[in-house]
C-alpha cells in the first residue's frame, strides 16, 4: 500500500459519502481520478484488507437481542466447535483467545421473537463447551472503532465534548447523553424501512454510481435514499454508512480484549476513564460469574502485542486498577456485520434447533 491507498483507506472508515458518485468525491479529497480509486480499492478487496462497505445499524435499536458468550473447550475441539458456532447468522465476531479458561468468544445476536439465551445454551450443548458463561452489556461506555493507516495506530473516534467528532465519525460514546440513555432502547421500524436496511446493510457495489441499483429497488431515488438514511441516523438506528477494514491485513496484528476488575462504586468513573482513552475502541461493562470478577471489558489493538502493552498500562495508571486479564486473540473465526431482518434466522431454528424451539 502506498500513501494515496491509506489516505483512501482512512477517508472510507469515516462516514463514507452518500452523494451519486462518492467515488469521485473521494478522488478529489486525495487527489486522484474516479477510476483510480475504483481500481485502488477494487485491489484492496482482492486483497482482502478492504472488508466491505455498507451501513452499521444498532443491533438493539433495531430490537435485536444480542450478549457476548464465552465458552470453554478441550483444545482438540475448539476449531470444529468454532466453525459451527459461525453458521449462525446472528454470529458477527468470533475468536479465539488465551489468557483464560474461557478460550472462545463470539458475539451474538437473535430477532425480537427468538431467545437469546436459549440460542447460546443450545449452541453449547451442541458443540460440547466444558462451560459457557452469557455475558450481555449492563453499561455502555464507548463504540467507535477505526484504524489509522497513514500513522498506523489502532485508535477509536474522537470525542469532543460538545460531541462534533462523535457525530461526524458515527462512534458513540457514554459522555454522548442520547447515546447513553438511548443504547439499550428499541424504536420502531416499519416494513418499509426493514428493506431499506436489508439493501443498505450489503456490501456496496464499486462502480460509479453504486447508490443508483440500491435506491431503484426500494422505488426510490438517490435523493430520497440519502434522506431515508439521514433520517436513520437521527434516530439513532443506523450510526454510520462506511468501511470495515481486515485488522490484521491491514497491518495491525495484535488485538487485545483486557478484562478488568472494578469495584462497583467506581464502575461508572473507572468506564468514563477507560473510554477516554483514544486506543479503546469498545468499553462495556458485564456481569460477573463465581470465576470471573471482571467487570470491564475494552478493546484495543496495536502492530504488535508490545504496543497492547503499552496501552494496558496506560488504562491502568490512568484507574488505578491493577487486577486484570489481557486476552489476545489467536485466530479469527468470524468478523462480519449482523445481518438484520433476513430468513436465515428462521432456517437456523428449523434446521439447527429441533430440540429447542426458540420463541420469545
Amino acid at each position: 500500500m502506498d500513501m494515496i491507498d491509506r489516505e483512501l483507506l482512512n477517508k472510507i472508515q469515516a462516514p463514507f459519502p452518500m452523494v451519486d458518485q462518492p467515488f469521485l468525491k473521494l478522488g478529489e479529497e486525495v487527489g486522484v481520478g474516479e477510476q483510480e480509486v475504483l481500481d485502488r480499492l477494487t485491489e484492496l478487496k482482492r486483497t482482502n484488507v478492504l472488508r466491505q462497505i455498507s451501513a452499521i445499524f444498532d443491533t438493539r435499536r433495531l430490537g435485536f437481542k444480542t450478549t457476548l458468550v464465552a465458552m470453554a473447550y478441550e483444545p482438540k475441539k475448539l476449531h470444529k466447535a468454532a466453525l459451527e458456532i459461525n453458521k449462525h447468522p446472528g454470529v458477527s465476531h468470533n475468536y479465539a483467545r488465551e489468557g483464560s479458561y474461557y478460550n472462545l468468544w463470539f458475539t451474538l445476536a437473535v430477532p425480537p421473537d427468538h431467545d437469546l439465551e436459549a440460542t447460546a445454551q443450545y449452541m453449547s450443548r451442541k458443540t460440547g463447551a466444558l462451560e459457557q458463561r452469557i455475558m450481555p452489556t449492563k453499561r455502555f461506555f464507548k463504540i467507535g472503532v477505526n484504524f489509522d493507516m497513514v500513522k498506523k495506530k489502532g485508535s477509536s473516534f474522537n470525542f469532543s465534548p460538545d460531541n462534533v467528532t462523535a457525530e461526524k465519525s458515527g462512534g458513540e460514546n457514554a459522555t454522548d447523553k442520547a447515546a447513553a440513555d438511548s443504547w439499550n432502547q428499541a424504536v420502531p421500524v416499519t416494513e418499509t424501512e426493514k428493506n431499506a436496511i436489508r439493501e443498505m446493510q450489503e456490501d456496496l457495489e464499486l462502480i460509479s454510481r453504486p447508490y443508483d441499483a440500491l435506491a431503484q429497488r426500494l422505488g426510490l431515488n438517490t435523493s430520497e435514499l440519502f434522506t431515508m438514511a439521514k433520517d436513520f441516523q437521527d434516530r439513532r438506528i443506523m450510526r454510520r454508512f462506511s468501511a470495515v477494514l481486515h485488522h490484521r491485513r491491514s497491518g495491525f496484528k495484535a488485538n487485545a480484549m483486557i478484562v478488568w476488575k472494578v469495584p462497583e462504586e467506581r464502575s461508572e468513573e473507572v468506564g468514563l476513564t477507560m473510554a477516554a482513552h483514544n486506543a479503546v475502541t469498545h468499553c462495556y461493562e458485564r456481569p460477573t460469574f463465581p470465576d470471573w470478577p471482571y467487570t470491564h471489558f475494552t478493546m484495543v489493538h496495536a502492530t504488535t502485542p508490545e504496543g497492547c502493552e503499552e496501552i494496558n498500562t496506560e488504562i491502568s495508571e490512568a484507574t488505578g486498577i491493577t487486577e486484570r486479564l489481557v486476552l489476545y486473540s489467536t485466530r479469527e473465526y468470524k468478523k462480519t456485520r449482523v445481518r438484520y431482518f433476513v430468513p436465515d434466522y428462521d432456517d437456523y431454528v428449523e434446521s439447527e434447533h429441533p430440540d429447542a424451539v426458540i420463541t420469545a
